[in-house]
């Protein structure tokens, strides 16, 4: 009889041991799930967008992804739509399905689909919530002996070791009369002074340097009183810039293979230079010490803009406010975020002559005014 009292309670303690075991696997569970932030409590849904182009690699980046998964608990299904394509087409997925966001790649097309449609254009969908989300600044990208020659020409400030283009009238009289590169003390470079650039009737990017063109032209503020006189000159600095890149990335490529001989001047986006030195360190240390970042003053924004059509839109919208995001998108691929430079540190990137801030911008055009210069630029 005892022994049968022994062994029931020698089972009975086996059996308390399992349990206490099961207990404290099932206490680990719940908190790896709690440290992950919920992402096992909660589903991750499926969010929809129309992207417009200049951010797919930010878009694919894990880091990122692993935020929105984990955080917001969605993932972001990209479909690629220009942005000309918002305004003329109803924006639906192939299924006839309405989309949760639009994520603009220009500003002024945000902006044109908040107002009502007219004529034949498409039909917009109501737009809950909306804001810039990605920006990136025009600069000019030339070489040391360029940037010294400027800076004797009284065209060009070296400030903290940062290169300012401070008197944008007088390289634009430069190039419109014709003057020579060894003009300036620059023999070894043939021809005429010039800028490179996309092509702004066919580009976006292009529209965008032709609008801080027509600003600076129109004396700072573009209207109807000086558009007309500002139009005919900036046509025939069109005229004189010769062939154009179809794309940035071509032209940022060119820039950097063929040097200073063939691309003196190139004009781009501040965020190329960074997401290059990231993407290629090898061939970033090959240059690294001879190529120079210009920056225009004032400068234009290049504003990626996000116009969230649902809630799951909006929660996008709140993603790209997080910290982890906005750091992740600067030091990787060189998007700012907020209207002056963001609450991060520029020393990071390790790329000599970037600002912190921003601050010397003139404002967007608005798209009336944009359509008008590109059709006059086509006029044969």
């Amino acid at each position: 009889m005892m022994k049968e009292v022994k062994k029931m309670m020698k089972n009975e303690k086996t059996v308390s041991i399992i349990i206490g075991v099961i207990i404290i696997l099932v206490v680990v569970i719940v908190a790896v799930v709690f440290k992950n932030k919920g992402s096992f409590s909660k589903n991750t849904v499926n969010v929809y967008a129309a992207v417009g182009g200049g951010k797919e690699d930010l878009l694919a980046d894990n880091d990122i992804n692993s935020v929105f998964e984990n955080k917001y608990h969605f993932k972001l299904v990209n479909d690629t739509w220009s942005n000309g394509k918002t305004v003329k087409i109803p924006v639906l997925r192939e299924n006839s399905e309405m989309y949760d966001l639009i994520f603009f790649s220009d500003e002024r097309y945000y902006n044109e689909y908040k107002t009502p449609a007219i004529g034949d254009e498409a039909k917009r969908y109501t737009v809950l919530d909306g804001d810039l989300v990605l920006n990136t600044p025009i600069v000019m990208y030339s070489w040391k002996p360029v940037a010294e020659a400027l800076i004797k020409e009284n065209i060009v400030t070296l400030k903290d070791n940062i290169y300012y283009i401070t008197d944008m009238n007088k390289l634009i009289d430069y190039i419109l009369s014709g003057k020579k590169w060894s003009d300036i003390g620059l023999s070894s470079i043939y021809g005429s002074i010039n800028v490179g650039s996309v092509d702004p009737v066919t580009s976006s990017p292009g529209a965008t340097y032709y609008g801080l063109l027509l600003s600076v032209m129109a004396g700072g503020e573009v209207n109807e009183n000086n558009i007309e006189n500002a139009l005919p000159k900036l046509k025939t600095f069109y005229e004189k810039s010769g062939y154009m890149n179809n794309t940035p990335a071509d032209l940022f490529s060119m820039f950097l293979k063929t040097g200073m001989g063939a691309k003196p001047i190139i004009v781009d986006y501040e965020k190329s230079l960074i997401d290059f030195a990231n993407s290629n360190p090898d061939g970033w240390n090959q240059v690294k010490d001879d190529v120079v970042i210009l920056y225009p003053t004032p400068t234009i924004w290049n504003s990626h803009c996000i116009a969230a059509l649902s809630e799951n839109g909006k929660t996008v919208l709140k993603a790209f406010e997080d910290k982890d995001v906005s750091q992740i998108a600067w030091e990787k691929y060189g998007f700012r975020v907020g209207t002056t430079g963001g609450n991060y540190d520029v020393s990071k990137i390790n790329i000599k002559g970037v600002p912190q801030k921003i601050t010397s911008v003139t404002s967007g055009l608005k798209m009336e005014i944009y359509e008008r210069l590109i059709e006059y630029l086509s006029q044969k």
